[in-house]
């Protein structure tokens, strides 16, 4: 049975002139208790224990409870708190010590302070509550947390950390000054929120947490909108970014699972993976990103499928050692590269789709730089489909390049290997090697190149075997400068142009062609005389021979042998 206590700061009958007179009647009877407080300002530090429940009469807002100094509120039992407004400074405005503490329709104001401290083996719910300056933190704590504002926290505006489980539903979450919710080697839930204009990720996982966010909404934050770090896990389902520095960062062997997730107008990158971070990103969207859409560096490891990326500078790019494998890519409408493997990075691509970019493809980097393209399709690209430098090796399987200026370019000491690939509708070169590039050809098509089909120059290797170049303007192959190497069972066909420009430096070996073979051999360039020229010597007007100069030196000796002896 629940004993009823009315309190009122104007006397009544039967009524308490303070919360605490009734907390100590309700204590003395030890019994379930409802204490109902009228209307108006209470200043009064709280502790409550047992089962005691405080409703504002007047409704939300009617009650004020508030303190210049120290807590407001100590629970201590099975407490609930209806409708109350607590102020507090300097200190915990509300702490759970033991047992089980539910707030709500209250508004909890912490300066210099925290909002409502839940601590070790306690569990507390807030419900439709408003949180000022202060933070909700669960330390070893159960939590929930529902439909709930919590606004310009001083710090983070959720904390849950040492082994805490809360679930945080349908809450507003605004103007923190470092993270909205920070989950620290604890378990987080995160459903149907709204982060905004948070100082650091409006989402933060680290020290091995577990977290999960659903159906949230990030926008206009200064740093990431969710980031996991330091091993953490957990998953990010359909969950939309807008105008964050980074969508979502992945770093320190953190490993999340992320679906189904929109990531818009990033200022800096869309998903960002470094420092040995992991994580797999299936069926996301990155959109107008303000450098790259998707970045992997410095040991990144992340598996992206089935993803869609459009608009923005570039748009995967795989660096530093980073690492990577993308399956089911779409790219279109970048400003610069849509692929980009650099500096001992390796990425695999599969089923990749890009379609008009300046450039499609890009590998530079040292000999351990590596890209793999299989099944995937470039089109429409302003300057090349793929290019590849420094000493980087590319390795392409069932690629089509359609509709551009370069189909593959290979140069400088890199690598390109290329197996059932076609190239179509370009206006240069179909496939070319250049520099001491080292390019490998099994079953190539080239149709409708506006150039040469396939080309070498400089000291390039060209090996190319079983392959096909049709319609080509100018040429099926040439090869000019000491460019060397085969061409085997090749075809040529069309009605116009050559058949190869032949160097003299490339076996043709089984070529079918009805077209003519033009020799092209060049002739070394003759080297001009050198030619040294002396500055602020002796001048002479007519030949001199015989003679020994010396200028410019400080000391000079003359000695002179007169062979056929002193004269008469």
């Amino acid at each position: 049975m629940v004993t009823r206590y009315f309190v009122s700061p104007h006397g009544g009958r039967r009524a308490h002139p303070d919360i605490t007179s009734a907390l100590t009647a309700a204590a003395v009877r030890g019994r379930a208790a409802l204490i109902e407080i009228a209307p108006g300002r209470y200043e009064e530090a709280l502790s409550v224990r047992g089962d005691v429940r405080l409703v504002a009469l007047g409704g939300p807002g009617s009650v004020v409870v508030s303190r210049p100094h120290g807590s407001v509120l100590d629970a201590h039992g099975s407490v609930q708190v209806d409708g109350l407004v607590l102020i507090g400074h300097d200190s915990d405005v509300v702490g759970c010590h033991t047992g089980a503490l539910t707030l709500e329709h209250a508004e909890i104001r912490a300066h210099n302070g925290v909002g409502v401290h839940a601590r070790p083996n306690t569990s507390v719910t807030l419900r439709d509550s408003v949180f000022l300056h202060g933070r909700a933190l669960f330390s070893g704590a159960a939590g929930l947390v529902e439909r709930c504002r919590f606004v310009d926290a001083t710090d983070n505006a959720l904390a849950v950390i040492k082994g805490a489980d809360v679930t945080v539903r349908n809450s507003w979450i605004g103007g923190s000054m470092i993270h909205g919710v920070r989950v620290s080697g604890a378990r987080a839930q995160v459903d149907g929120c709204t982060l905004t204009g948070t100082g650091r990720a409006a989402v933060m996982a680290d020290s091995q947490a577990e977290l999960t966010v659903t159906g949230c909404a990030v926008d206009a934050v200064h740093a990431e909108a969710i980031a996991f770090i330091e091993q953490s896990k957990g998953s990010v389902t359909g969950t939309h970014v807008t105008d964050a520095e980074h969508g979502i960062a992945v770093m320190s062997g953190a490993d999340p699972v992320v679906r189904g997730c929109t990531f818009r107008a990033c200022r800096d990158t869309g998903i960002n993976v470094h420092s040995s971070g992991r994580g797999r990103f299936e069926e996301c969207e990155v959109f107008g990103a303000g450098n790259i859409a998707v970045f992997s560096t410095k040991g990144g490891a992340p598996e992206v499928h089935g993803c869609r990326i459009s608009g923005g500078n570039v748009g995967i790019a795989v660096t530093d050692a980073g690492r990577g494998r993308f399956t089911r890519v779409e790219l279109a409408d970048l400003t610069s590269v849509a692929l980009r493997v650099h500096d001992g990075a390796k990425a695999v691509f599969e089923q990749i789709r890009v379609e008009r970019c300046p450039s499609h493809l890009e590998a530079r980097g040292d000999g351990g730089t590596t890209a793999d393209v299989t099944d995937s399709v470039f089109r429409d690209f302003d300057m090349s489909a793929v290019e590849v430098l420094g000493r980087s090796r590319v390795t392409l399987k069932g690629v089509s390049a359609e509709r551009g200026v370069l189909g593959f370019g290979v140069g400088e000491e890199a690598q390109l290997f290329v197996h059932d690939c076609a190239v179509s509708a370009v206006s240069s070169c179909g496939a070319i090697g250049f520099g001491k590039g080292r390019l490998v050809a099994r079953n190539l098509t080239v149709t409708g190149s506006g150039g040469f089909g396939i080309g070498g120059t400089d000291t390039a290797r060209l090996d190319v075997v079983d392959s096909e170049f049709t319609d080509c303007a100018t040429a099926g192959a040439s090869f000019d400068g000491t460019c060397g190497g085969r061409l085997v069972n090749c075809s040529v066909r069309g009605t116009q142009g050559v058949a190869v420009r032949d160097n003299g430096l490339v076996d043709l070996v089984s070529l079918h062609t009805s077209l003519p073979v033009v020799k092209h051999i060049e002739k070394p360039v003759e080297q001009p005389p050198t030619i040294v020229n002396h500055y602020a010597g002796p001048v002479f007007n007519a030949e001199v021979h015989g003679v020994q100069l010396s200028w410019n030196n400080t000391n000079a000796g003359q000695q002179q042998n007169n062979e056929d002896g002193p004269r008469a």
